[in-house]
């Protein structure tokens, strides 16, 4: 399934493996097929079975953390609970101490000969200052204050005891503020734990999504697909190496399988396989392929009609038969390709001479034809019958470019509408790629493309495109400004200082933008300026250490991009600058435009509100009974 030279294990105090990829493989695509064929990825069904009230139940890792932190809520409440109790208790016996030295109620229980009759002579001395308690005063309190020694009624200090009494009562306070948040409190509880015991033992994994690899796209082409047109067998065994050769696959491909009668079948690669005789096309099949275009020139049955037809086949149900024709008996596929990118050719078509016929050769250009469903009938092409067909013309793509998006969570290109849209891609287009390290490089539209871990920003490659940035140098202590256009080349480039002097700060790639520059320190007082970006520093190489922007402290840095122009003022009956323009929306905006130096910025409101939207039609007014309009010249508009 991967197609690798050599692995070395480098492996020391570190995890490191080297995998060397054949010279004729992607590195992109290997790093998928690790993830899609070994266990460098490996997928888990995290559902425990849990006993939770004496009964089992099957929790994913998510309710088993949730049900956890709320038991250990409970407990820590508890704890609390129970220490508000215990610091409630101290309350109670340090206030009834002092009560009693205090007041000397200890000469209560002279001349009491039994223990009931001091109990009760000390119960009845405390009388008078229950009210001052938080609960009764039980038996227990009174024995144990009636065991309390001498020296330490003697010794007794009243200030020690009132500081001793005011720390429980804080305590006890801060005891109620806990269980009224015990949420925060269990918060700080695991924050504790984690400063205790987590030195040493941070997280070595990253946090990121994953983008879902299907196996049979990244499979390396590791056999051969053969054909028996006439038996009507195909397949990739042994047994097929004397028969017609296809393409190269893998052993995880679909294949699609044409009858020259028209009907079809898409099913798994294997040994060996029958379906039907007289097998006119095969080849390996994508699901879901929205610009792979089959183009037909078929009869409907034995004398009928000639149908012509463009469609895509997307998804369909495995090993169910299907038919591209109308399905009528006797039907023939007169010809048919198959085409990656929508490609649409021109046929010379001959007919069979007969009387009354004016033209015996047609030309047939499929680009003229809607690509439809597989369902579709087709287009009547002809009612005569064809003595040949001969390719006249290859054609080019008739589908466009391809939108490709960007997703920054997983870091990979889609065409599947996920993420930032970075525009329509064809032919030669590039992508510039920037990382955090202050490099770029460029790169193609490729979806199986890796970008690296410290990518920051991917965009459309532009050759004429110029990148205005601001940075600070850390050994000048100034601000530099410069101006340059990307070159060309896949390799790694550096557009700031590669020993990490400089820090960028912004940086833009739009034409007429200017630099807002605020100030602090002794000049905070001094007003912004705005610096013309084009006009401060010509266009070097992004090797150029760029122009120094002030001597004086500066606050921030800011590129403001021009907004688009606002619309134009009606032009009058008496223009004629207007009336050769023919009053085009487009025209107009162009005579309108202003300077580079007085371009609206984002800090104009009324001229940016009143700015159309990047890429939308200009809208022009006009009555039915405007002198400068017919009605008929209404239309054009």
């Amino acid at each position: 399934k991967i197609k690798i030279r050599k692995v070395d294990d480098n492996t020391a105090d570190r995890v490191e493996i080297i995998v060397q990829v054949s010279p004729d493989e992607s590195s992109d695509k290997t790093i998928d097929a690790l993830y899609a064929f070994t266990d460098c990825e490996v997928s888990i069904a995290p559902n425990a079975c849990v006993i939770w009230d004496e009964k089992p139940h099957f929790l994913g890792v998510s309710e088993i953390l949730r049900r956890s932190a709320d038991h250990t809520k409970w407990l820590l409440g508890r704890e609390l609970e129970i220490r508000l109790d215990e610091l409630d208790g101290a309350w109670h016996a340090a206030s009834l101490e002092r009560i009693f030295i205090e007041n000397k109620l200890y000469q209560l229980i002279e001349g009491c000969r039994t223990r009931e009759e001091a109990y009760a002579a000390v119960d009845g001395g405390l009388e008078p200052f229950k009210g001052r308690l938080r609960r009764a005063v039980t038996t227990d309190d009174v024995q144990r204050l009636t065991e309390l020694k001498f020296i330490r009624i003697s010794r007794y200090d009243t200030e020690k005891a009132d500081n001793e009494i005011r720390q429980i009562e804080a305590d006890i306070e801060q005891t109620r503020f806990h269980l009224a948040h015990l949420t925060e409190y269990a918060v700080a509880y695991y924050e504790r734990i984690r400063d205790k015991y987590g030195k040493g033992r941070e997280r070595r994994t990253e946090l990121r999504e994953f983008d879902s690899i299907e196996a049979s796209k990244v499979a390396v082409t590791n056999a051969k697909l053969y054909v028996d047109r006439e038996e009507g067998f195909f397949g990739i065994g042994k047994s097929m190496k004397d028969a017609e050769p296809v393409c190269d696959c893998s052993d995880l491909d679909d294949v699609i399988v044409f009858t020259r009668e028209g009907r079809y079948v898409i099913t798994r690669i294997s040994d060996k396989a029958f379906f039907a005789r007289n097998i006119y096309y095969i080849g390996v099949f994508k699901r879901n392929d929205e610009r792979t275009i089959y183009n037909v020139l078929y009869r409907d049955g034995k004398n009928g009609p000639i149908m012509m037809k463009r469609c895509a086949i997307k998804g369909i149900t495995r090993d169910k038969e299907y038919d591209i024709t109308k399905g009528t008996p006797k039907s023939e596929i007169l010809y048919m390709t198959v085409n990656p990118n929508g490609e649409a050719e021109v046929l010379k078509v001959y007919f069979k001479p007969r009387p009354r016929l004016k033209r015996v050769i047609v030309d047939l250009d499929f680009s003229t034809l809607a690509i439809k469903g597989r369902q579709s009938q087709g287009n009547l092409f002809s009612r005569y019958g064809i003595h040949k067909i001969v390719l006249k013309e290859r054609g080019t793509s008739t589908l466009g470019g391809q939108d490709i998006w960007f997703d920054e969570d997983v870091r990979r290109l889609n065409a599947d509408g996920r993420g930032r849209l970075l525009g329509e891609f064809k032919g030669d287009d590039k992508l510039i790629v920037r990382t955090s390290k202050n490099q770029y490089y460029i790169t193609g539209y490729d979806l199986m493309q890796h970008f690296p871990d410290d990518t920051v920003h991917v965009d459309r490659y532009l050759p004429g495109r110029v990148y205005s940035l601001c940075y600070y140098d850390r050994e000048q202590r100034y601000y530099y400004m410069k101006r340059f256009t990307a070159e060309l080349s896949d390799r790694m480039q550096s557009f700031l200082d590669e020993e990490g002097s400089a820090e960028l700060v912004c940086i833009t790639g739009c034409a007429g933008a200017r630099l807002e520059i605020t100030y602090k320190g002794a000049h905070a007082q001094r007003p912004a300026d705005l610096v013309e970006v084009d006009d401060f520093v010509g266009v070097k190489s992004h090797r150029a250490k760029g122009k120094r922007l002030t001597t004086y402290e500066v606050a921030s840095l800011r590129f403001i991009e021009p907004e688009l122009p606002q619309e134009p003022a009606e032009a009058s009956a008496d223009d004629p600058a207007a009336e050769s323009a023919g009053l085009s929306g487009e025209a107009s905006v162009s005579a309108a435009t202003p300077a580079a130096a007085s371009v609206p910025t984002a800090g104009s409101a009324s001229e940016s509100a009143a700015a159309p939207a990047a890429g939308a039609p200009l809208e022009i007014e006009r009555s039915a009974d405007d002198p400068l309009l017919d009605p008929a010249q209404l239309d054009l508009f």
